[in-house]
């Protein structure tokens, strides 16, 4: 880090519920993408339920044809609508084991098989109004739940209004946006990139940050990407290209956060290994003890797992769409699983439980030193540190109207300084090693009796001065962490850069459990590994900085837009506002859909076991046991379907 202080392949399963492409954006609407069109999703509605209606069409017309009396002509008809069924499971099924891959769908392909073989053709042409149920139903459940990640993807910036030398503006794709670019927003225009205003504006960021509320902007501060210009129109300077721009990132993480099985869905295969063989040898047991081969086709139609394979994606699908609905992008299904476990947390001090945003408290010089000259000195080093105490020291200097120079020989140790030269002069800013002579132990004395961080800046010959730092804690950092505490987190670690005085008083006034200080990366990374080692952890941090502990925690969130923009390869998710609130509502949508999805696929397959006892016994035929499974599915499926609302304590509704 700059600056530190002294003190511190989709799944066939799951293929549905991918997230559309973003639509074009209309031409002369820079930043303003074309929502689809209305007849285009009622057609999309309109194919998703065919399948399930062709095939309900055709056994109720079988079932007509039985009650004129024309049996063979219904069972002609129930045999084509098991075949429809049949032949594609059964293409699917060879598919998967040619691939080496074993999953319950073979039951359902034997149980239509059975069916045929045995002449039970309503049983047969149930099963495959069950499963086309089954994925119907899941199908509009992953629509319903990727809605809003869909949404985020339709309205992607897609072109910038960028002025030119002549003082003229052209229209250009955002990916020829560069740094420094200076661009014109215009009344309802989508931020292309992020950047730094040249005019005060009126901005609309509830897409990025859940804030309904307009937010005004003086000139010079930063914005996002992804937000909308409620007022007039104003300048902006591009400060990062549209690749490593807050709402891009964003964007990665939801084009990410369906594509991968969770772990409760992966859970169908792995239970294949013992389910398909325990079903066989009941099934079998029942035609062995009974010579009838029609008690084990029973068997087979009511062993056939759609709840295991539909309810369980339905129920974590669902969940990620709700914490993005909360401001938290979680990757996939996997990551949010293993949110909904987690019991203790790690979290960063600077920007998380303080406001991230240091103010220069004071400058304090050797003897005959000068004060603006030392903060020149460490600003220019500083200018292209990424560091957040960095960015601090910049602004004051400029704030203060000081040269600035480009620094040269630019080093940079994460959790101990940079340094550089300056105007020939090699100038190291950060943390102090050496003795330090009375006027700094001075210094350092009166910054930890106000909680200030200090960033020295030294050259060969010693230090020159030192620049004190406050970064006062958060309002809302205490009811944060109670939040987070009541949604299951039962411990709660502070790990900083900061001496142990200050980290200590802000550990006090927040209410965490442990603080470590004055922890370098590597110590991060050592405390995160310990703690994995005991319960699911969770580590927040800023994304750059805090990459390897990110990538050592069960699941690593980065915060904000600097974390949206520098995790994709790291983080688990991402907090789009520089707050904890959220995550805590995160956490509880977590517990919530992992409970529903356990819930369903544990009392579907419960109630198909039961179901089997029965069919095995000859207490059950093939044509009930197809109904009864029927009703099995719907219920459980339907019951996933909860966790698209309701639940969490004090979440917003779903």
């Amino acid at each position: 880090m700059g600056a530190q202080s002294d003190a511190e392949g989709p799944d066939r399963d799951t293929a549905e519920c991918l997230p559309a492409q973003p639509a074009r954006q209309q031409a002369g609407q820079p930043g303003q993408p074309r929502q689809p069109g209305q007849p285009a999703q009622r057609r999309a509605r309109w194919w998703l339920w065919t399948p399930l209606t062709g095939l309900t069409v055709l056994v109720l017309a079988g079932a007509a044809l039985r009650l004129t009396g024309r049996t063979g002509a219904a069972d002609a008809v129930w045999a084509v609508v098991t075949l429809t069924a049949l032949l594609p499971a059964a293409v699917s099924v060879l598919r998967d084991l040619w691939r080496r891959r074993f999953g319950v769908d073979v039951i359902a392909v034997l149980a239509l098989a059975g069916a045929l073989g045995v002449g039970e053709y309503l049983a047969g042409a149930v099963i495959a109004v069950m499963l086309a149920t089954g994925r119907t139903l899941e199908a509009y459940a992953q629509r319903r739940a990727t809605r809003d990640l869909r949404a985020l993807l339709a309205r992607a910036p897609r072109t910038a209004r960028r002025r030119t030398a002549e003082g003229g503006v052209e229209v250009v794709p955002v990916d020829r946006v560069a740094v420094g670019d200076r661009l014109l927003v215009g009344p309802g225009d989508v931020i292309a990139v992020d950047g730094v205003t040249e005019s005060p504006a009126t901005l609309d960021e509830s897409a990025v940050t859940g804030e309904s509320r307009l937010v005004e902007r003086a000139a010079g501060e930063a914005v996002a990407s992804g937000v909308v210009n409620a007022g007039a129109g104003f300048g902006l300077r591009a400060t990062e290209s549209a690749e490593r721009s807050t709402y891009a990132g964003i964007v990665r993480l939801a084009e990410e956060a369906t594509a991968r099985k969770a772990p409760t869905v992966r859970l169908a295969d792995r239970y294949a290994a013992a389910f398909v063989p325990f079903t066989l040898a009941l099934a079998g047991l029942g035609w062995l003890l009974s010579g009838e081969f029609v008690r084990a086709v029973a068997v087979l139609v009511v062993a056939t797992p759609c709840p295991l394979l539909l309810a369980t994606p339905i129920a974590i699908v669902s969940g990620l769409s709700r914490v993005a609905r909360r401001g938290v992008l979680v990757r996939d299904g996997g990551s949010l699983e293993v949110l909904g476990r987690a019991r203790t947390l790690l979290v960063d001090k600077t920007g998380t439980l303080t406001a991230g945003r240091p103010r220069v408290a004071e400058t304090v010089v050797a003897p005959g030193g000068d004060p603006d000259e030392v903060l020149r000195l460490a600003a220019s080093v500083e200018q292209l540190s990424p560091h957040v105490l960095a960015a601090a020291l910049v602004r004051q200097a400029r704030d203060r109207g000081l040269r600035l120079v480009t620094p040269t020989e630019v080093t940079e140790e994460p959790g101990r300084g940079v340094s550089g030269r300056v105007d020939g002069r090699r100038v190291r800013v950060g943390q102090f090693a050496g003795g330090l002579p009375e006027w700094a132990e001075g210094a350092r004395s009166r910054a930890e009796a106000a909680g200030h961080s200090v960033v020295w800046v030294a050259d060969d010959a010693g230090p020159l001065g030192a620049v004190l730092l406050e970064d006062p804690v958060r309002p809302d950092a205490r009811r944060a962490v109670d939040r987070l505490r009541a949604a299951g987190l039962a411990r709660i670690v502070m790990v900083t850069g900061d001496r142990p005085g200050t980290a200590r008083r802000v550990a006090e006034a927040v209410g965490v459990d442990d603080v470590l200080a004055r922890c370098t990366p590597e110590e991060k990374v050592a405390r995160v590994r310990a703690e994995a080692d005991r319960a699911v952890t969770v580590m927040v941090g800023d994304g750059v900085n805090d990459a390897p502990a990110l990538a050592e925690a069960h699941v690593g969130v980065a915060m904000g837009a600097t974390g949206a923009t520098a995790s994709a390869d790291v983080a688990d998710a991402v907090l789009s506002v520089d707050r904890l609130d959220p995550l805590a509502d995160a956490v509880e949508v977590a517990r919530y859909a992992r409970r529903i999805a356990v819930q369903s696929a544990t009392v579907g397959m419960g109630l198909a076991v039961l179901a089997m006892g029965f069919a095995a016994a000859g207490w059950l035929p093939p044509v009930a046991g197809a109904f009864l499974q029927e009703g099995i599915d719907v219920l459980v499926i339907l019951n996933a379907l909860r966790a698209l609302g309701g639940g969490p304590r004090g979440a917003a509704p779903g």
